[in-house]
């Protein structure tokens, strides 16, 4: 028996359009590699020599290599295939952590960029990422949590890896990707994958507490380092969904200096806190979460970062959709999750500002200009004391109404 016969039989992917269905099956030597595929006259022959290169890299010599494909595309093929060889057992004897070229392609994200959408990208959903940059959102999250059972966990976190490492269909977006708890079997794992792929922003969930934030900071600094990335070119955003990060918030948005939003999780907050709405009580729609959505935002703006509220259900309500982002910005909300494409430009267009207020920053930043000029560093604008932080919400206002990151 061949070291390789000890392995089992191991399936990674989805019958789906646009993503393709790897497998292992152990077996005396040599190497077989088997291609199905919707477009084998065209790509047949690439997807045998991808399984053949991931074979090599795996160390594997014997058995059989089968992948049923129906149009996916080349990092997706290698996704597969390689999750299939570690779901196996196999190991990379040739892994390669450096992803240094990557920012060339992509550019980096900024502190202050706009927030004001963030669409949930399902993370072992080939299919919902091609030209997903095309909706309008700010932030594409690739989602590797709640959308992906534990079984998949492994197919997820090497698909996404490889999609943002080949750069495609990403446009001008903030990348995001939401990672499983560090508390659990998987976030760290997820973290070894994602890093050296130079996304823009880890999400954490679950975040009840600094010490979460500063165990992700951590691991975050020693992957990057691994991988020659410089400390700190990854953002934080925590995500706050329970009654215990609600009350340590304040101390979650101040914990690391790579955080630059603080996101409410409503759904998971109101099953936390046994609250049951009641169609039929006094008590206003939302008002169950009120309190927590406040506290958010006053320890996102105490410690200088985004506040970022919750997703907004029901995909087919646009009133609905665009009351609950006024209301959101109104209480101090600079952005929401987005679950469908149909929402972004309904949300996009609800927390941008108002031409009154475009009015208001352009003369706000006139006047500053010109008293600057003459070596003044404030001044009154119709009454109200204007300062650098205010020109600099001004200038924020300017360019959200003009539409740019």
């Amino acid at each position: 028996m061949t070291p390789e016969m000890k392995y089992c039989r191991s399936d990674a992917g989805l019958h789906a359009k646009s993503d393709c269905v790897a497998s292992y099956i152990p077996g005396p030597g040599p190497l077989e590699i088997a291609v199905k595929s919707s477009v084998e006259s065209l790509f047949g022959t690439a997807i045998k020599a991808a399984a053949l290169r991931i074979a090599l890299d795996f160390g594997v010599k014997s058995g059989c290599i089968e992948v049923d494909d129906d149009g996916a595309l080349g990092e997706t093929v290698a996704a597969r295939i390689e999750a299939a060889l570690w779901k196996a057992g196999f190991s990379c004897r040739k892994r390669k952590e450096s992803a240094i070229p990557v920012p060339l392609v992509r550019g980096p994200s900024s502190r202050q960029r706009s927030r004001r959408t963030r669409l949930y990208l399902p993370g072992n959903q080939p299919h919902f990422f091609i030209n997903a940059d095309l909706f309008g959102a700010d932030c594409l999250l690739f989602d590797l949590e709640d959308s992906v059972v534990p079984e998949r966990k492994v197919d997820a976190r090497i698909l996404v890896r490889n999609t943002l490492l080949g750069n495609k269909m990403l446009g001008a977006c903030e990348i995001m990707v939401r990672i499983n708890p560090l508390s659990g079997p998987f976030g760290y794992d997820d973290l070894a994958e994602i890093v050296p792929a130079i996304p823009h922003v880890i999400v954490l969930p679950k975040c009840e507490s600094a010490q979460d934030i500063k165990q992700a900071d951590e691991e975050i600094g020693r992957l990057e380092e691994s991988a020659g990335i410089p400390r700190g070119s990854i953002f934080l955003v925590p995500l706050v969904e329970t009654a215990r990060g609600i009350l340590a918030a304040d101390r979650i948005a101040s914990a690391s200096r790579r955080n630059v939003a603080i996101c409410f999780g409503k759904e998971d907050f109101i099953r936390d806190i046994h609250a049951v709405p009641d169609p039929e009580c006094n008590v206003p729609k939302g008002t169950e979460s009120l309190m927590a959505r406040e506290m958010i935002v006053l320890a996102a703006h105490a410690s200088g970062i985004d506040a970022l509220d919750s997703v907004f259900s029901d995909i087919e309500d646009e009133a609905g959709l665009a009351a609950s982002c006024r209301e959101a910005r109104a209480l101090g909300f600079s952005g929401r999750a987005i679950l469908h494409p149909l929402q972004v430009p309904v949300a996009n267009a609800a927390f941008r500002p108002t031409e009154e207020e475009y009015r208001d920053a352009l003369e706000v930043v006139e006047a500053y200009e010109q008293a600057s000029g003459k070596g003044k560093g404030s001044l009154s604008v119709n009454g109200r004391m204007v300062d650098a932080p205010v020109v600099e919400r001004a200038r924020a206002v300017i360019r959200e109404y003009a539409g740019e990151p």
